[in-house]
């Protein structure tokens, strides 16, 4: 086993935090975030030392219905200029492209042209290849790039090792450790973040972890990952996410000890803007039976429906659950 990387009274200047909350957030609300609420987000994040914000997708126009979404679904150039101008600060802008959701030679400008900085390409473990090509084609754009592994869970160590060399021989920045499900423990975390790690070194690309609360393990999933050499960290403003949310930055602020990093100004956005959106209607987080589909290892949306639905009989959708599944 790999020592641990820093202690509790210690921190690790290559740690870097990136801001998800309009991304995986945007799948709560379906992108309907008001100027004013990302203006407040973009100015709270660089307040708190945050590393990159992720704005949403790049999602292709020809596959999603421009109506049926808010403009963070898309990520144009203009809307993300319309928040952060030039973005003159230290903070970077991220975005994030599925594999076979995304135009890239339409939606995807010369880094020169465009205020993004970061290309994150989002991939199930069956469809690397199309993801390295597209991390290849941002890269040569000029973006910095990563590759996400969704549901890693699901796949086996020999399929995550031979993914993960793959990746490791382009040209991509960093590498993403994803439970997308919610369903892994600090002691799974640990291994894969030990595996990934390793070819990080091999290949010198930053690894990342984005964490799901299912069966809320976010926050501890992210620092156990943190303790293996991990560098990448996602948070989200009160763990906004779809289904159960992610590790929230409001913990994670409060557990790193780089002065770099402040948590007031992610309290004062909680205080103001988080709770009114809980105010209005919006539902994420901590439920059972996104418990119940992290257990199973499978994935939330039946779970939303059930959540959505207002349906607590957790016996009988757990049994429905285990029959389809199991």
């Amino acid at each position: 086993m790999a020592p641990q990387k820093g202690t509790l009274l210690s921190y690790r200047p290559d740690i870097q935090v990136l801001d998800a909350t309009l991304r995986d957030g945007g799948l709560v609300n379906s992108f309907y975030f008001t100027d004013e609420f990302v203006k407040k987000l973009y100015k709270a994040n660089v307040d708190a030392g945050v590393d990159y914000m992720e704005f949403g997708y790049k999602a292709s126009k020809e596959l999603f219905d421009v109506n049926k979404f808010g403009k963070w679904k898309f990520c144009d150039e203009e809307s993300i200029r319309g928040i952060v101008g030039d973005n003159d600060t230290d903070m970077k802008i991220s975005v994030m492209a599925d594999v076979g959701r995304t135009d890239l030679e339409h939606d995807i400008l010369d880094r020169k042209d465009s205020v993004i900085d970061l290309v994150r390409v989002a991939t199930y473990i069956n469809t690397i290849p199309a993801a390295i090509d597209m991390a290849e084609y941002c890269k040569r754009k000029g973006y910095e790039t990563s590759i996400n592994i969704m549901a890693v869970s699901t796949s086996n160590d020999k399929d995550v090792q031979q993914a993960l060399e793959l990746i490791g021989q382009s040209s991509v920045d960093m590498i993403y450790i994803v439970d997308s499900y919610g369903s892994m423990y600090p002691e799974q975390i640990r291994s894969l973040a030990e595996m990934h790690t390793e070819v990080g070194q091999k290949y010198n690309k930053k690894i990342g972890v984005h964490a799901h609360n299912n069966q809320q393990m976010a926050f501890a999933n992210t620092i156990e990952a943190t303790a293996m050499g991990v560098s990448m960290l996602d948070a989200t403003m009160s763990g906004m996410g779809r289904g159960a949310g992610n590790c929230a930055m409001e913990a994670l602020m409060g557990f790193l000890k780089n002065p770099k990093y402040k948590i007031t100004p992610v309290l004062r956005f909680v205080q103001e803007e988080m709770l009114k959106l809980k105010a209005e209607g919006l539902v994420w987080g901590y439920d059972i039976p996104y418990l119940l589909t992290g257990i199973l290892n499978v994935h939330p949306r039946s779970a939303i429906d059930c959540v959505k639905q207002g349906n607590t009989d957790y016996v009988e959708f757990y049994k429905e659950l285990w029959d389809k599944e199991c």
